[in-house]
């Protein structure tokens, strides 16, 4: 792996066969915004490739939880264009496009995970950080300007980017970005939820996240063992899923999640859901086999001796040094593997449970029990509280409604000095303080207030008669730059 810097941009290159292929990274992902501002890295990264030229060659963009990548590959020449009117553009982007922009990511409907992981995200997170990944947020026609000026002054700049080459920099490559600081990142992301616990969503199948080291090779061979008994088991012996994808998310110095996720045939999510933790407490009680971790180890090692795996691990290299993170080489890994035990393996994952989390479609009912034969918990929600408080303003559905449906007579809405609470018809409270308010939107007369606790407070006309207390109370406790409205690219849900 080599090193160069052009123009004050940190270079990892290193000979791969192919096309020259390049990607510019920036440790910039939804991770890094609001609840306010979800989507606007996204919106930033279609406003500079917007400048782009009708090309001849491969070239593409992304943005995912922690990072901004531009890739392309060609010739060298095209490969140093892309790259200068990149940078070009990030310097001063075309914020007249924002409308159109916008419309056109409303189109891509676009998503930085997948469903099971990102509600797992949220509900160890909250509305914050990674647990960002399950909101849709405001909505592209609702991103502040400001909130795009601000991101691309804080993110976009030479001291938090770094570029990889499949090969030598082009001749004159130039890469023109302003300067910046490096933002901080040893910060620890605060977790709202430490589990371990179940939790019903709407997703298309099961999953489940451990949190822990991610440089924890036992931990790391363990879940890949456990996604290859499933995969073996749920597919190949049971017939009722298609897919099992464990996967890896940095969510802090250090730390992050490791996920294992499978669809499931329709009318099978519980049996799936029940496989999926049986697998997860044998592996930990009776631990696996030297063979089972040999095969994980030499899979490893085919995939890093492929030459085709150089670009990926320059963005490896790329993606640590970036968010603060020590780089292991190939070489490194695979002896930290080997040298694991299947003992070490076992306490690996028996220790992670503890932080077990696992997410189940809404018709799913489950009776789960925990390595030590105690109930795993279902956790409804995570407002804190049972039952609406004795004070405050008391708003209730139209008096038509109380009297026509008995769902009615239990829905109310608490207005107080410090937040609101709202009960839904199965006794279920939700609360948010004033405090935590992540966002509210402006649905017609009515309010939809988010609390970075997940819990959502709507104050709509369609639940509530005669609301305007409610919503001033609202609006004067709220700051005014956590307000938007209602989306147009969005029906009123």
């Amino acid at each position: 792996m080599n090193h160069d810097l052009i123009d004050g941009v940190p270079v990892l290159w290193a000979d791969a066969p192919g096309p020259l292929e390049a990607t510019l990274i920036f440790a910039c992902g939804a991770r890094d915004e609001t609840l306010r501002t979800l989507g606007v890295t996204h919106l930033i990264e279609h406003l500079a490739m917007s400048t782009l030229p009708r090309l001849h060659h491969d070239h593409n963009a992304s943005v995912d939880l922690s990072l901004t990548q531009f890739t392309c590959s060609g010739r060298p020449e095209q490969v140093a264009d892309f790259l200068t009117r990149v940078c070009t553009a990030l310097g001063d982007l075309p914020l007249g496009r924002v409308d159109q922009e916008a419309g056109v990511l409303a189109a891509e409907d676009g998503r930085v995970a997948d469903p099971q992981t990102a509600e797992l995200l949220s509900h160890r997170y909250g509305a914050q950080g990674p647990g960002l990944a399950a909101y849709r947020g405001p909505g592209p026609d609702r991103i502040p300007l400001e909130a795009v000026r601000e991101t691309v002054t804080r993110y976009f700049h030479r001291t938090n980017a770094t570029l990889v080459l499949t090969g030598p920099p082009p001749a004159g490559l130039r890469l023109p970005l302003p300067a910046g600081t490096r933002p901080d990142r040893t910060a620890t992301q605060p977790v709202l939820h430490h589990g371990p616990s179940w939790r019903q969503e709407q997703v298309p199948g099961p999953g489940l996240a451990l949190h822990g080291d991610l440089e924890d090779f036992a931990l790391a061979l363990a879940t890949k063992v456990l996604a290859e008994r499933l995969r073996e088991t749920v597919r190949h012996q049971h017939g009722l899923s298609y897919e099992v994808d464990g996967g890896v998310v940095f969510t802090g110095p250090g730390q992050g999640e490791r996920t294992i996720c499978l669809d499931a045939r329709e009318g099978q999510e519980q049996k799936v859901a029940e496989l999926l933790w049986a697998e997860t407490l044998r592996l930990a009680r009776e631990g696996m086999t030297e063979q089972e971790l040999a095969e994980e180890v030499a899979a490893a090692r085919e995939a890093w001796e492929d030459p085709r795996s150089i670009p990926y691990e320059l963005g490896e290299a790329a993606a640590d040094a970036l968010l603060g993170e020590s780089y292991l080489d190939a070489p490194t890994r695979l002896a930290a593997m080997a040298a694991v035990t299947p003992e070490q393996a076992r306490q690996a994952l028996a220790a992670a449970l503890g932080t077990a989390l696992v997410v189940v479609p809404c018709e799913v009912e489950l009776d789960l029990r925990q390595l030590d034969g105690t109930p795993l918990p279902q956790q409804h929600c995570p407002g804190g509280v049972t039952e609406l408080p004795s004070g405050g303003q008391v708003f209730r559905p139209p008096l038509t409604e109380r009297l026509r449906y008995s769902a009615a007579r239990k829905t109310k809405l608490v207005v107080t000095d410090t937040g609101l609470h709202f009960q839904e018809p199965d006794g279920t409270v939700h609360h948010v303080a004033y405090s935590e308010v992540a966002a509210v939107e402006m649905n017609g007369p009515g309010r939809v207030v988010f609390g970075r606790n997940t819990c959502l407070v709507p104050a709509i006309a369609d639940l509530f008669a005669d609301l305007g207390p409610a919503v001033r109370a609202i609006d004067a406790a709220v700051p005014a730059e956590l307000r938007y409205p209602a989306s147009a690219f969005r029906p009123v849900d």
